[in-house]
C-alpha cells in the first residue's frame, strides 16, 4: 500500500543485498540473503517481504514470519539482517519459473519478477523508492550457464554442481532484479565502448538449447540491431551506461513481452520465431530491443518513485523503441508500423471507462496489482505517441537536453513528473507544464475536423490539446501537391493555399488525434488511398477508415470493399499486414453474425492474391492469413503436403483444418514439430475441433489451474471459434464463472490472461446483450481480483460499443 511504502522510503537508505541460491533440486531451491541497510529512525521497526517461503529463518533464528512479511524491530542506525528460505518452483511465470522445454526435455530456471514479484523469489524491500546494490553467488547444474544483473566474476566447478559468482550491481530496485539459469546457447561478442574498462562491455544473445537454429540463423542481424542502438543511446545519452554488461535471453515462461532487467534483458522465447518472420515481426523485434535498452537509462539508472510515474519508463522506452530503431537499426518504417498497430490500441483504450492520464494521480494508484492494470495502452502506446508529439513541439535539440538534464540530474534515483518538468523547463522556453497539463493529465483524444469555407479548408480541434502537425494538400487523383507545418489550439485554421484541394491533417501522424476529412476529401481518399506515396500517410488513413467503423460513421461491408479495392495493390508490408490484421478484428468484433463468413472470405482472397503475386515481403503474412481463413479444405490438406512450408503457415492449415472439422493432422505435426511454439500450436489446434466433446475436454483443461500462463493463452485462442458461436454459447456463461474462480486462486498474470480470453466473437444481439448482463453482475459482487476486474471493464466498454 501506497502511505506505508513512503513510510519506508523515508526510513531506509544505503541498502545492500548479498544473495546465495541453490537451484540443482528439482524440489525448490535454497536462498540465504544477507541484507545492510542504515535507518534514519533509530528504534523503528519495518519489515521484510517474502512470499512463499518455507524454513525460513532471520538471523538464525525461525524468523517473525507472516502473510509475506519478515519482521524487523527496534533497528539501529546500521542494520544487517541474515534471512535463509525454501522458495517454491512456479510455473506461472510469477517468480521462480520452471520449464521444461518439450523439445528435448532439458530444464530451465528463471527469475521472472517485475512489480511486487522479487518477494517471490528473495527476501527483500520490494518497491521501486528503495534501490539495492546485489551481490550474487548461483549454485546450479554444471551443464548450465546462469546469468544475472551482474558481470560474472567467477565460476568454480563442483562435479555435478557449478557456483557462479557476479559482480555487485550498481543500486536499483528490487523489481528489476533477475537470474536465468539452464543449458542455454550463446552468441556473445565485446562491445566497444570507450569509457569500460578495457575499452569493451560484454555482450551477448542466448536462448534454450532446442532453439539453437534459430538463434544461430538471426544472430547477425540481432547483434548488428544490439551494437546499432547500444552506440547510438551512448552517444545522445550524456549519463555513461551504467552497468558491467549487457545480456539479452530469449527465456521460458516470460509474462511479458519483454522485461528490462539491468544488464539482463529477457524476452519471451516466442519471439525467436521458427520459421520465416513477417516485416511487421522483423520490425517488432528490432523496436523492442530498442525499447529495453532505452530502459537502461529510463526505467533502470532513473527509476520513478510510485507506480504511477510507470509512464516514466514505459512511454519513453516505447517511444525510443520505435525511434531508434529507425534512425540506428536501419528499421526506417517503424512508424508507418506503429500508425496502424501501436497508435490504435491507444485510441481504442482511450475511449474506455478504465482510462486514465498518462501520469495518473498518486491517489488512484493505492496497491500493486492497481498499478499492474495500469500497465496498459495508454501508458505504452498513448503515451509514446505524446512524447512524440512533444518532441515535434519543442524540438529535438530542446527535447534532448531536457531529457539528459533529467538523467544525470537523478542518476541511480528515484524521479516523478515535476522532477521531469523541470528538466525539460529548464532547457525550453516553452510552456512545457502548461504542455503537460493538457497532455499528460487528461484523459480522451481530439478530433481534427475539417471543413470548407466556399473553396478554402478550415481545420478545426474538438477538444482542448495544442498540437504541430502536417497538413499535407492532394489533387483529386491523391498526387501530393503540398504540405504544410501547422500550429492548431483553440482557434481554427484557414489553409488558403490548399484552396479547392483535398486535405489530409496529421499526413505525419506527428499527433495523438484521430481525423474527420471533409466530404470532398474523403470521397477522394476512398477513390485513390493506393495511388497515396507515403506508406505513412496510408497507414494513418488506413486507420482512419478503421477508427470511422469503429465508430459507425461507415459500414463493416464498406471497410471490406475499400480493402478490396485498395489492399490489393498495396506492396508496403508493414501496411499490408496492418490493414489485414485490423480487418480481422474489425469483421469479427463489429459485424452482423450473417455477414462475417462472406467478408472473411474477401480478406482471404486479397491474402491468396499476395501469395499468388509471389512478392517476398508480403508472402510470410499473407501466408498465414489465407491458411487461417480459407474454407478450401483440399488447398489446406495440399499445402500441408508441400516440401518448404513455414511452420507459422502449416500450424495456421492444421488449426483451420480443425477447426473445420477435421483434426487429424494434429498428431502429425506435432511429431514433426516438438518446439515449445508447436506445443502451443497444437494446444490450439485441439481446442478448436467443433465437437462437443472436445470443447468440453479443452474446456477442463482451460480451467483446471494447471496451465501455465502461455498454454492458458494458447487454448483460449483456439477455443473461441469464430464459426462455432452456437457451439460454444454454454461457455460464454461458464467463462464468467469458472473464469472468476480461476481468477481468485491464481496471481495477477493468469487474472490478465484470464481477461485475455474474454469470448471474442460473432454473436447475435441478444447473446452479446446475455453475456455482457453476466459480466456486469459478476463485477456488482465487488469481489473480482483487480486484473481481471479491469480487464472485464474494458471488454464491457468494447461490448457496448459493438452493440
Amino acid at each position: 500500500m501506497l502511505p506505508e511504502a513512503r513510510e519506508r522510503a523515508d526510513l531506509l537508505t544505503d541498502v545492500h543485498t548479498e544473495l546465495h541460491l541453490d537451484l540443482t533440486s528439482t524440489e525448490d531451491f535454497a536462498v540465504e540473503a544477507t541484507i545492510s541497510f542504515r535507518c534514519t529512525k533509530p528504534g523503528a521497526s519495518s519489515f521484510l517481504e517474502l512470499t512463499g517461503g518455507t524454513d525460513v529463518t532471520l538471523d538464525g533464528r525461525p524468523a517473525p514470519y507472516a502473510d509475506g512479511r519478515i519482521a524487523l524491530t527496534d533497528l539501529a542506525e546500521t542494520n544487517t539482517v541474515r534471512v535463509t528460505a525454501r522458495m517454491p518452483y512456479v510455473h506461472d511465470g510469477d517468480g521462480m519459473t520452471e520449464t521444461i522445454d518439450p523439445a528435448d526435455g532439458e530444464r530451465y530456471v528463471c527469475a521472472h519478477t517485475s512489480m511486487d514479484i522479487t518477494q517471490k523469489v528473495i527476501p527483500c524491500f520490494d518497491q521501486p523508492d528503495i534501490k539495492s546494490t546485489f551481490s550474487l553467488s548461483v549454485t546450479a547444474p554444471s551443464h548450465w550457464t546462469v546469468l544475472a544483473n551482474g558481470a560474472l566474476a567467477s565460476r568454480s566447478t563442483g562435479g555435478t554442481a557449478d557456483t557462479w559468482v557476479f559482480e555487485q550491481t550498481p543500486p536499483f530496485s528490487s523489481y528489476l532484479f533477475t537470474l536465468v539459469g539452464g543449458p542455454w546457447v550463446s552468441v556473445t561478442w565485446d562491445e566497444p565502448y570507450a569509457p569500460a574498462p578495457g575499452g569493451t562491455l560484454p555482450f551477448g544473445w542466448h536462448a534454450r538449447a532446442s532453439q539453437e537454429r534459430e538463434l544461430r540463423r538471426d544472430a547477425e542481424e540481432l547483434r548488428r540491431i544490439t551494437s546499432a542502438c547500444f552506440q547510438h543511446y551512448t552517444t545522445v545519452f550524456e549519463p555513461e551506461y551504467p552497468y558491467a554488461d549487457y545480456q539479452q535471453v530469449f527465456a521460458p515462461g516470460l509474462n511479458w513481452g519483454a522485461m528490462e532487467f539491468p544488464g539482463c534483458v529477457v524476452f519471451r522465447d516466442q519471439a525467436l520465431v521458427q520459421g520465416t518472420p513477417t516485416e511487421l515481426e522483423r520490425e517488432w523485434m528490432a523496436s523492442v530491443i530498442a525499447h529495453e535498452m532505452a530502459h537502461m537509462w529510463f526505467g533502470d539508472l532513473v527509476t520513478m518513485k510510485w507506480w504511477e510515474d510507470s509512464w516514466l519508463n514505459e512511454s519513453f522506452a516505447d517511444f525510443m523503441g520505435y525511434d531508434v530503431a529507425g534512425v540506428a537499426a536501419g528499421y526506417t518504417d517503424t512508424w508507418t508500423s506503429a500508425a496502424i498497430t501501436r497508435k490504435p490500441t491507444g485510441y481504442r483504450a482511450d475511449r474506455r471507462r478504465s482510462t486514465h492520464p498518462i501520469a495518473e494521480d498518486t491517489e488512484k494508484i493505492v496497491d500493486v496489482d492497481t498499478a499492474f492494470a495500469n500497465f496498459d495502452m495508454i501508458t505504452y502506446a498513448k503515451g509514446n505517441a505524446a512524447l512524440a508529439q512533444l518532441g515535434h513541439w519543442l524540438g529535438e535539440e530542446d527535447f534532448l537536453a531536457g531529457v539528459n538534464r533529467h538523467l544525470s540530474s537523478h542518476a541511480f534515483g528515484n524521479a516523478d513528473l515535476a522532477d521531469f518538468l523541470d528538466s525539460l523547463d529548464a532547457a525550453s522556453d516553452l510552456d512545457v507544464r502548461a504542455w503537460a497539463a493538457a497532455w499528460l493529465r487528461t484523459t480522451g483524444f481530439d478530433t481534427l475536423v475539417v471543413t470548407r469555407d466556399g473553396d478554402v479548408p478550415v481545420l478545426t480541434r474538438e477538444g482542448s490539446r495544442p498540437h504541430r502537425l502536417t497538413v499535407s494538400a492532394y489533387d483529386d487523383a491523391m498526387r501530393l501537391v503540398d504540405s504544410r507545418d501547422v500550429h492548431l489550439g483553440a482557434e481554427p485554421v484557414r489553409l488558403e493555399d490548399f484552396a479547392g484541394r483535398v486535405v489530409v491533417p496529421n499526413s505525419g501522424d506527428e499527433t495523438f488525434a484521430v481525423i474527420r476529412p471533409d466530404e470532398q476529401s474523403w470521397a477522394a481518399i476512398t477513390a485513390g488511398l493506393s495511388s497515396v506515396e507515403s506508406q505513412l500517410t496510408r497507414a494513418m488513413l488506413w486507420w482512419t477508415a478503421v477508427d470511422l467503423t469503429e465508430s459507425t460513421v461507415i459500414g463493416v461491408g464498406e471497410l471490406v470493399a475499400l480493402a478490396d479495392r485498395h489492399l490489393r495493390p498495396e506492396r508496403h508490408p508493414l501496411v499490408f499486414e496492418g490493414v489485414m490484421k485490423a480487418l480481422q478484428a474489425v469483421v469479427r468484433r463489429y459485424d452482423e453474425p450473417a455477414e462475417v463468413a462472406a467478408h472473411l472470405a474477401v480478406v482471404a482472397d486479397i491474402a491468396r492474391g499476395a501469395v499468388d503475386g509471389g512478392d517476398p515481403a508480403l508472402a510470410p503474412g499473407a501466408s498465414r492469413v489465407l491458411a487461417r481463413l480459407s474454407a478450401d479444405r483440399d488447398f489446406l490438406v495440399g499445402w500441408l503436403a508441400r516440401d518448404g512450408v513455414d511452420p507459422s503457415v502449416r500450424w495456421a492449415a492444421v488449426h483451420r483444418l480443425a477447426e473445420l472439422g477435421d483434426p487429424s493432422h494434429i498428431d502429425p505435426e506435432s511429431e514433426r514439430d516438438k518446439s515449445v511454439a508447436g506445443h502451443h500450436a497444437a494446444l490450439t489446434a485441439r481446442a478448436a475441433v467443433p465437437t462437443e466433446a472436445a470443447k468440453a475436454e479443452a474446456w477442463s483443461r482451460l480451467m483446471s489451474g494447471e496451465l501455465g500462463s502461455h498454454e492458458f493463452d494458447a487454448v483460449g485462442a483456439g477455443f473461441w471459434g469464430w464459426e462455432q458461436g452456437d457451439l460454444l454459447r454454454p461457455y460464454l456463461d461458464r467463462y464468467v464463472s469458472d473464469g472468476l474462480d480461476l481468477a481468485r486462486r491464481s496471481g495477477q498474470a493468469m487474472g490478465d490472461v484470464i481477461g485475455d480470453a474474454f469470448p471474442r466473437l460473432p454473436l447475435t444481439e441478444g447473446v452479446r446483450r446475455e453475456l455482457r448482463a453476466a459480466v456486469a453482475a459478476a463485477l456488482a459482487t465487488g469481489d473480482v481480483p483487480t486484473v481481471l476486474a479491469r480487464s472485464w471493464n474494458d471488454s464491457l466498454d468494447d461490448l457496448d460499443r459493438t452493440l
